[in-house]
């Protein structure tokens, strides 16, 4: 036996064994580990990893020192063993969580703002590209990055990925073309696949990914199934899905940046109804022992995200209706698809830069999170591969970040001031009332000024901001009743906070 002697608060411990690999190791045997803390004690599915080898992971989420015992039919021996968790290192603040019904902050209570990217099959390309990306990323706003464990078969993402999750052998991908806007391309039963038989080094890799985007502080949004699929993996019996949602929790959840998305674009898998997501969804909720993140993204039809195992909305919307998602559902809302800046024919993928960054100061200023995603043509997009950016929205979605992060903690919600104008103030009331703290937005809307109100006993600062020109200017002390000019330009906010 080989484990992990010391490890940070919410770090990644790990143990492996040997054991036998005759049958079929996947199915036929398994471990699990016991650990026992001061504080906790958990219970780990673990998972068989190739090569005669079976691994445990553990999160733990208290300091000072932990047994574990280790059991199941994956061997002949007995294990167990002790270790010390020590206090966590700079830049690592736990999983996230859901704060102030609305909102995110990490476990140790440090505020968490989604700024998301989608990048569906990035992991899946060659080294240069994913290192590529990596580079992107490390110089980018973005803080959630959402991505697929399967390959994606679909326009403008017709390669064959790197590695397959399960042993066998597909169908002639070279029969695909980008004319094929759905990328279904050969029927999936040409496929030679053993579900029962996963292949190891495709979720090692995706591990070294996840781990990689956690040094750089970004959250992994894994996507656990697609309707884009020419390789069978969409039309899994439930029980080769439960398998692999088994498998996939045992392997992952250990690592703390880990969000679990259920599906992109659940409701074009046709293959799986409401109670088929209800089982799968209660597969995950069993085997993840750490309660990470859930959702489940929708095409055309919204899920119930009321559902008690979805902890926020992962929307396919523009933003208008955030606030009537917040009052519906009583969770997070984060438009993961708002339509993506770009140049391709269709025209999910190209709005302008100026567009994008609107969409994300209006999801702002209902009270939701944003999302980016990036399709000019060439040999990568960013959406399907990675790479470099080329759009001019990511520095202006910094800008707003930047802003956001300046106001008072606990997350914004949306305030009714104006019929004509959107505002947002602190989701607490108390913070709202301390700060005086109020967001003005009016996108494409150009008033050469406005009028102000926010109470006769204070006296406020206020600031013109450029959402798009990314300047702050500030003008001075007002009270009472008070009119402010401003440029009569598009994409304009003003922010009014007491003065000190």
């Amino acid at each position: 036996m080989k484990y992990t002697k010391s490890v940070e608060k919410w770090g990644l411990f790990e143990l492996s064994c040997e054991g036998f690999s005759d049958n079929n190791p996947f199915v036929d045997y398994r471990i699990t580990a016991t650990f026992e803390g001061e504080h906790e004690s958990k219970t780990v599915a673990g998972f068989y990893d190739g090569g005669g080898v079976y691994k445990v992971r553990f999160m733990p989420s208290h300091e000072g020192t932990y047994r574990f015992t280790v059991s199941g039919d994956f061997s002949g021996e007995s294990y167990s063993g002790e270790f010390s968790v020590t206090a966590p290192s700079a830049g690592n603040y736990g999983p996230v969580r859901v704060c102030n019904t609305y909102h995110f902050a990490y476990a140790d209570g440090t505020p968490y703002y989604p700024i998301g990217t989608t990048c569906y099959v990035w992991e899946l390309q060659s080294d240069e590209l994913i290192a590529q990306t990596f580079e992107t990323l490390k110089n980018s706003p973005f803080n959630k990055i959402r991505f697929c464990v399967f390959p994606k078969s679909y326009c403008y993402n017709s390669r064959e990925p790197r590695s397959y999750p399960y042993e066998g052998t597909p169908v002639d991908g070279s029969l695909v073309n980008e004319d094929n806007v759905w990328g279904f391309g050969p029927d999936s039963e040409g496929n030679n696949w053993d579900f029962s038989r996963f292949n190891p080094e495709h979720f090692r890799h995706i591990e070294k990914c996840i781990l990689e985007l956690q040094r750089l502080g970004i959250e992994a949004d894994i996507i656990l199934f697609h309707p884009y699929d020419r390789w069978g993996f969409s039309n899994m019996t439930p029980e080769q899905n439960a398998h692999y949602l088994r498998y996939v929790a045992a392997r992952f959840s250990a690592y703390r940046n880990v969000w679990w998305s259920f599906a992109n674009e659940y409701d074009f898998i046709k293959s799986k109804t409401v109670d088929d997501w209800e089982r799968l969804a209660e597969v995950i909720v069993e085997n993840d022992p750490y309660n990470h993140l859930r959702s489940i993204h929708n095409g055309v039809k919204f899920y119930d995200h009321a559902r008690p195992w979805i902890t926020h909305c992962s929307v396919q919307r523009t933003p208008e209706g955030t606030a009537d998602w917040r009052r519906q559902y009583g969770k997070p809302v984060v438009l993961d698809e708002m339509q993506y800046e770009g140049n391709i024919q269709y025209a999910w993928g190209n709005i302008s830069a100026q567009e994008l960054v609107k969409r994300h100061w209006e999801a702002l200023c209902r009270g939701g999170y944003g999302g980016h995603g990036e399709t000019y043509v060439g040999e990568n997009l960013w959406w399907a591969h990675g790479g470099k950016l080329k759009g001019e929205s990511p520095a202006r979605i910094a800008f707003m970040r930047k802003v956001l992060e300046d106001a008072p903690a606990g997350g914004l919600k949306p305030k009714n001031m104006e019929w004509d104008e959107l505002c947002v103030v602190p989701e607490d009331e108390k913070l709202e009332k301390e700060s005086g703290y109020h967001l003005f937005y009016y996108g494409i809307n150009r008033p050469s000024f406005r009028w102000y109100h926010i109470d006769d006993e204070n006296t406020y600062s206020a600031e013109v901001i450029d959402t798009w020109n990314m300047t702050v200017t500030k003008l001075g002390e007002f009270k009472g009743r008070f009119r402010i000019d401003l440029p009569g330009r598009e994409y304009m906010a003003v922010r009014v906070r007491k003065y000190d």
